[in-house]
């Protein structure tokens, strides 16, 4: 009985991948509302920071390689948050965890000291702001204009400063 419900597990989640994965938002496109609780269960709206440019931050307190680009996501938003672009005026990033332990990723979050916005569903790779945006893989990310029109997408390191750079005015 255990043996059929693990097969039955992997073939929704298999299915939901799937779904998922045929879902890809592009550059010149309005990025989709995104409306959920911080750690202190305020929610806060994407649409909040219009007029911004924004960097939406995909990625998980129990991902490595995420937990590692918080460091350079700092350092970036220190730099830039108060900077007048061609598109936006001022900086933000919105940090869109695919956690599901509260805990676990505040703990991170104070770790790193993230002060920038912080928000999750806590329902892992079942939410549907991953289905909405595509999301296959952790890190991701996607970079908006003032209008929340996408303007790049997964970009990291250098490449991202690059990008933002570029935006200056």
């Amino acid at each position: 009985m255990l043996r059929i419900i693990i097969i039955g597990l992997a073939f929704l989640l298999s299915f939901q991948t799937a779904r998922t994965q045929t879902i890809e938002k592009k550059i010149g496109e309005i990025a989709p509302e995104i409306r959920l609780p911080s750690p202190n269960g305020d929610t806060i709206a994407l649409s909040s920071l219009k007029t911004k440019v924004v960097l939406i931050d995909f990625w998980g307190s129990w991902c490595a390689p995420c937990v590692k680009e918080q460091p350079a996501l700092s350092e970036l938003y220190k730099k830039y948050k108060n900077s007048a672009f061609t598109c936006g005026n001022g900086f933000e990033i919105y940090g869109v965890s695919l956690d599901n332990k509260k805990k676990q990723w505040q703990s991170v979050i104070k770790k790193y000291k993230i002060d920038w916005v912080q928000v999750s569903d806590l329902l892992f790779w079942t939410s549907p702001v991953a289905r909405d945006y595509g999301i296959q893989e952790l890190p991701f990310n996607i970079l908006i204009d003032g209008n929340g029109v996408i303007i790049a997408k997964n970009l990291h390191g250098d490449e991202l400063k690059q990008a933002i750079k570029k935006l200056l005015k």
